[in-house]
């Protein structure tokens, strides 16, 4: 049985495929919603979910939540006399699920499908799926988040040449995706997102609106007792759902409080939330290229996207009624279980073509000129963010100096234009006949894997000689061998669209065509054969098939009035 997983920052679900359908499976309490919550007692008992949420309130110091932030980074999380890594606690809440699961099912539960945030980097993917590991999971996809969701809404099935927005706010994370259907393959055309902004962000406004309005000193305050008020600002922050006047009530020592906020009060103090929430939007339509109202519909996913508020915003920014059909919080759940589905050719269910793309820059270390003066440590995209992969992009890089010997390439992931403030991810050094600078040439080729493969080659241009190095994350489990004959089979995206045969043709053509004609034709001629060449440097496959298109309709028309 293979199951799916929306492991989230504030509630974790379960779902299986049968009958047609997704469904959510309950745990042994009879609840959907699993906290993402550990706690350990000093026996070294472990509670996971809603006793530990419960635990928590009289025993922070050996409770743990929101750690899904911190996944794939070494920060380390002390409960009691033992600390754990946000995997580890993470494998902890997989753990239970699986129990829970085999329990209701009655049957043994092996593999999952296990979803992660759009915009996640490759290392918390990877402890994702380490965490589900350590859980007794045998995990081969990982999907993310707003796929799942456009899967359980169904949104393969739409009409082809449909695009769609997924908003997704969790308790922890929030990203936006943008996706496109043609036929049956689902691009994702664009993400964008902050994991460090969600639902538990507006229950802390909350909070902060509290402690002004009592004049309470919040560093005054035991853990136990902070514990308690952000309980009830949740509390009070659900009541919004229904009514425009909340009440946040609260015991701090012998005292008793009571604070009645108006929503419009509370949705101005959030405008700096609501604020970051626009930049990702902007962001992923911009790296999309696509207007707001080229989309066809609005998704939203995510607890805190029941909060009326946010709901409001949405409307507002994106000119119409959001699709909220599905309950927000179990609609990833169910999308990765239909997602298995797919993966065990379920005949219920049609299989798609998921595309991804690479959610971070990538590119190298170069020297510039300004004024004639050279500066060192500025970065040079080479692959662009938002593109859909498997890709690969060459640069032709020169030598900066005179008598240089050695070129290196410092491989680079990040989205600063200068060097040092990117991640460092390995580099290639190749020795350079001496001579003046810009004499000598490498190209480099950057080719990046669905599986989070990077290959750089370099070649020296005049000598021929030529380094190569794959970059993997540490988790993916696939041999030396696997990757070589995996990377060899996107050969063909390593030939520069210049040296591609039809583009090769075209070009040729026109040339021929330029020289056989006279007066303004010349001019036209070139300026057409001019954008077509600037088109294939930009190395993106769909502008340069609808270049050569445009330009091979030109060139016949040409031939058949006047030649």
């Amino acid at each position: 049985m293979i199951v799916g997983i929306d492991l989230g920052t504030t509630n974790s679900l379960i779902a299986y495929f049968a009958d047609g359908e997704a469904k959510i499976i309950p745990n042994r309490l009879g609840d959907n919603l699993t906290p993402s919550v550990v706690s350990i007692d000093e026996e070294g008992t472990v509670y996971v979910g809603k006793t530990a949420k419960e635990r928590k309130l009289t025993h922070p110091e050996q409770s743990a939540d929101v750690f899904k932030r911190s996944m794939g980074t070494s920060k380390r999380f002390v409960l009691g006399e033992r600390d754990f890594t946000a995997e580890e606690l993470s494998s902890l809440v997989l753990k239970s699920l699986k129990e829970d699961a085999e329990a209701y099912l009655k049957e043994e539960v092996s593999e999952a499908v296990i979803s992660v945030p759009a915009y996640f980097n490759d290392a918390q993917r990877k402890a994702t799926k380490k965490a589900g590991e350590m859980a007794g999971f045998f995990v081969e996809r990982i999907v993310s988040e707003p796929t799942a969701a456009a899967i359980a809404y169904g949104l393969d099935k739409k009409n082809s040449d449909t695009k769609f927005i997924v908003f997704d706010l969790g308790g922890g994370t929030f990203d936006v995706s943008i996706l496109e259907l043609y036929q049956n393959i689902m691009e994702v055309r664009a993400v964008a997102g902050d994991n460090y902004l969600g639902g538990e962000d507006f229950t802390e406004i909350l909070v902060q609106m509290f402690f002004r309005e009592k004049n309470i000193e919040q560093d005054e305050l035991d853990v136990k007792t902070l514990a308690h008020v952000r309980k009830q600002a949740e509390l009070c922050k659900i009541g919004f759902t229904d009514n425009r006047i909340s009440t946040l009530k609260c015991k701090i020592g012998e005292e008793s409080y009571e604070y009645e906020i108006n929503i419009d009060d509370y949705e101005k103090n959030c405008q700096i939330l609501l604020n970051k929430i626009k930049k990702p939007i902007e962001r992923s339509l911009k790296d999309a290229d696509i207007r707001l109202k080229d989309i066809d519909e609005v998704i939203l996913v995510g607890g805190a996207t029941k909060l009326s508020i946010v709901r409001k915003f949405v409307s507002r920014l994106f000119g119409r009624i959001p699709n909220t059909s599905i309950n927000p919080d179990e609609v990833v759940a169910a999308g990765a279980a239909t997602q298995a589905a797919m993966k065990e050719r379920n005949e219920a269910v049609k299989e798609i073509i998921l595309t991804d793309v690479c959610p971070f820059t990538l590119g190298t270390e170069v020297v510039v000129s300004r004024g004639g003066i050279k500066e060192s440590g500025h970065y040079l995209p080479i692959i662009e963010r938002n593109t859909t992969i498997p890709v690969s992009r060459t640069e032709r890089l020169y030598t900066a100096d005179d008598n240089q010997s050695k070129i290196r390439i410092k491989i680079l992931q990040g989205e600063s234009r200068f060097a040092r403030n990117n991640v460092y991810l390995g580099e290639i050094e190749l020795s350079v006949p001496v001579g003046p600078a810009g004499q000598e040439a490498v190209d480099v080729i950057y080719t990046y894997d669905v599986n989070s493969i990077l290959e750089v080659c370099a070649k020296v241009i005049s000598t021929k000689a030529s380094k190569r190095i794959v970059i993997k994350n540490e988790e993916i489990d696939m041999t030396d061998e696997e990757i070589d004959a995996r990377l060899a089979s996107l050969s063909e995206l390593k030939i520069h669209p210049r040296e591609k045969e039809e583009n090769k043709l075209l070009l040729l053509r026109g040339d021929r065509m330029y020289e056989e004609a006279t007066g303004d034709l010349r001019g036209i001629i070139e300026q057409y054969l001019n954008n077509f060449e600037q088109i294939l440097d930009k190395q993106n496959p769909a502008e340069i098939s609808r270049a050569r298109e445009e330009l091979k309709e030109f060139l016949d028309n040409i031939d058949e009035d006047i030649f």
